[in-house]
């Protein structure tokens, strides 16, 4: 780097081209949600018999990731919990409590405002007190399952449903609407749950398509307004960062671009982001998803995506039996965990005709090897 720091057009030790950096953080909820209207409305439409004392209707959200679901789904939490009284909120993130109980733990937390014992308390207990106090607050409960994709991989989906659904049946009074939010595009939610689910879930569709160019443009203008300094990045810049998110089709993807791009050019001591500062900065934004999705993986799931990562494009019996040898779990556990992988998009699992032995699964990464180890 040439030149001094205190030089013209260079930062002081001191200074900053952001106004606000936390604009940038994946889970920030703007002050504004552009293009959405409809989805909005419709979780309105969704959620308004809590106002008036009833239990809401159930909702299927779905889309591709970064469209804006959860975003949309707290935004009218917000709202409810701004404007009305009665209506309690719990939003469940189910790639961190991929099971029934973690589900009602996290409800327990909500109602109680603190955590359940970490053990020595049943299933049955922890409904049992859950929807005793919602009656006895005589609140309606609004739940929403974000990524409830986990608990389809997990087969915990149908039960975990079930019971919040039926809640009435055992506490009389009790009135409890579920959102469940996915992002898993080859996931139907219905079609995956038990029939006795089926018949009381009936849930309204509310669809979250991908932003277009112009509206990711439109969406990161704004953020740049909010979070950067006055001139830090120029309309050519968030041409190229606009360019880069829809070739993703992840609108996270582009606000971590955004970060990262100004980070970069703070650490070249630069008043404004250059388009070096988002070439650099995209080689790891562009890895938003496959971050999020190694976050929540269990030990063993990690250790599968290690195996694979070091055999890729291996036959699933070779990369078993090396699996085996580190985890010493069985055959079934890991034909499971696969199919999870392969669900999240991690892997992508090709039959093939192996000499001798029939048609074999090559396991194959979605991603490049480097990318997936170091994010591990």
């Amino acid at each position: 780097m040439s030149g001094d720091p205190g030089d013209e057009g260079m930062l002081s030790w001191d200074e900053s081209v952001f106004r606000n950096e936390r604009v940038f953080e994946i889970d920030h909820v703007p002050e504004t949600f552009k293009h959405r209207e409809s989805q909005l409305q419709s979780l309105q439409y969704v959620l308004r018999p809590a106002v008036r004392g009833s239990r809401p209707l159930n909702a299927i959200v779905r889309g591709p990731p970064g469209t804006g679901k959860t975003t949309g789904v707290r935004r009218m939490f917000d709202k409810l919990k701004e404007e009305t009284t009665g209506v309690r909120t719990v939003r469940v993130n189910c790639q961190m409590n991929a099971t029934r109980y973690s589900v009602f733990s996290r409800l327990f937390e909500g109602m109680f405002e603190y955590e359940p014992p970490a053990s020595g308390i049943s299933f049955k207990k922890l409904f049992g007190q859950v929807t005793e106090k919602l009656v006895e607050e005589d609140e309606v409960l609004v739940v929403a399952l974000d990524d409830v994709n986990y608990l389809f991989y997990e087969s915990e989906a149908s039960d975990t449903l079930y019971s919040l659904l039926r809640a009435h049946e055992e506490h009389a009074g009790a009135r409890i609407g579920v959102v469940v939010i996915s992002s898993d595009p080859n996931l139907n939610v219905m079609d995956e749950l038990d029939t006795r689910v089926q018949s009381v879930f009936r849930p309204e569709e509310i669809y979250f398509p991908p932003y277009d160019r112009g509206e990711i443009a439109d969406i990161l203008r704004e953020r740049i307004e909010r979070g950067f300094r006055d001139g830090v990045v120029s309309t050519e810049v968030l041409d190229l960062v606009a360019e880069r998110t829809a070739e993703s089709g992840d609108l996270r993807v582009g606000i971590d671009l955004l970060r990262r791009s100004g980070l970069n050019a703070e650490m070249r001591a630069s008043r404004t982001v250059e388009r070096e500062d988002v070439e650099a900065a995209y080689e790891k934004s562009k890895y938003v998803h496959l971050s999020r999705s190694l976050e929540g993986l269990s030990t063993s799931e990690r250790t599968l995506v290690e195996v694979i990562a070091e055999m890729d494009g291996e036959q699933a019996g070779t990369v078993y039996e090396r699996f085996h040898e580190r985890s010493e779990l069985g055959y079934t556990r890991y034909s499971e965990i696969v199919n999870k992988l392969a669900d999240l998009g991690i892997i992508t699992t090709e039959y093939a005709d192996v000499e001798g032995r029939g048609r074999s699964r090559e396991l194959t990464l979605s991603y490049d090897a480097d990318a997936v180890l170091d994010r591990l």
